[in-house]
C-alpha cells in the first residue's frame, strides 16, 4: 500500500476535527439541559411574562415540576387534553390512548406551566419538557391547551412567549413541538407565532399526518425573545 496523499491526510484530520467539534456540541447540549432540569425556579427566568391582562382577562401563571403540581390540576390539565385532542387523535394514525397519554403527561421529567385567571379559574396550560432531540438542546412542548373562553385573547400566545424566554434563558437550541396536519387552526396559530417547518419534520409521504415546527429564539436589549427560524 503506498503512502498516504497530503490531500487524504488532511481529509481524515478534518473529518477527525469535525467528530470532535460534533461530540463536543452534543455534550454541551447535554449539559444545558441536565442544568436547566435542576433548576428550582424556573419562574425567576420570566417574572414579568407570567402576568398577563388583556381586555377583561386577568391571568396569573406558574411553573411547577410534574412531581410538585396539585393533583386536581394535574387532573385538570389530562380532562382538558381529552377534550381538546381525543377527535384528533382518533381521526389519524396515532389513535387515542388514554392511559398512554398520562403515562406521558405524568413523566417526572414533566414540566407544567398553568394560567388562571383572578378568580382561581383554570384556563390554560403548557406540558413541555428540557431535552436532547436529534442531538439538540430543546425545550420541547408537549402540550399547550387553552379552555374555550380563554381562546382569541391572546393567552395561547403568551404561553408560548413564557416557553420562549425559558428556552432562551437555559440555553436551549429552541422551542419544538409536534403539530397534526388536520388541525389547520393549530398550524395557523403556531406559524402566526413565528414557528416553521423544522429540519427534523419527517417528509410528509412517511408521516402525513404529524409535522415537527419550531422557533428558535435570542435576547435584545429590551430583554424580549425574537423569533429566529431554524429552518
Amino acid at each position: 500500500m503506498g503512502k498516504k496523499t497530503v490531500s487524504s491526510m488532511n481529509k481524515n484530520k478534518e473529518k477527525r476535527q469535525a467528530r470532535k467539534l460534533e461530540q463536543r456540541r452534543i455534550a454541551d447540549g447535554m449539559a444545558h439541559v441536565t442544568k436547566a432540569n435542576k433548576l428550582e425556579d424556573l419562574a425567576s427566568l420570566c417574572k414579568e411574562l407570567l402576568v398577563y391582562k388583556s381586555n377583561d382577562l386577568d391571568v396569573d401563571m406558574y411553573i411547577q415540576r410534574v412531581t410538585e403540581l396539585d393533583k386536581n390540576v394535574l387532573q385538570w390539565a389530562i380532562d382538558l387534553t381529552e377534550r381538546n385532542m381525543k377527535s384528533l387523535y382518533e381521526t389519524c394514525a396515532w389513535g387515542w390512548n388514554r392511559d398512554r397519554k398520562i403515562e406521558e403527561m405524568t413523566d417526572d421529567s414533566a414540566w407544567y406551566l398553568i394560567a388562571k385567571d383572578n378568580k382561581d379559574k383554570l384556563l390554560a396550560f403548557s406540558h413541555f419538557r428540557f431535552d436532547m432531540d436529534f442531538g439538540d438542546p430543546v425545550l420541547y412542548c408537549y402540550e399547550v391547551q387553552v379552555e374555550s373562553d380563554g381562546r382569541r385573547r391572546g393567552l395561547g400566545q403568551r404561553v408560548l412567549r413564557v416557553l420562549e424566554r425559558v428556552a432562551h434563558a437555559t440555553r436551549m437550541r429552541c422551542v419544538r413541538l409536534t403539530a397534526l396536519t388536520h388541525n389547520p387552526s393549530a398550524s395557523a396559530f403556531f406559524r402566526a407565532c413565528g414557528y416553521s417547518l423544522d429540519d427534523t419534520s419527517p417528509p410528509k409521504e412517511e408521516a402525513n399526518h404529524y409535522e415537527i415546527l419550531s422557533k428558535s429564539t435570542c435576547m435584545e436589549d429590551d430583554g424580549d425573545t425574537q423569533p429566529h427560524n431554524t429552518t
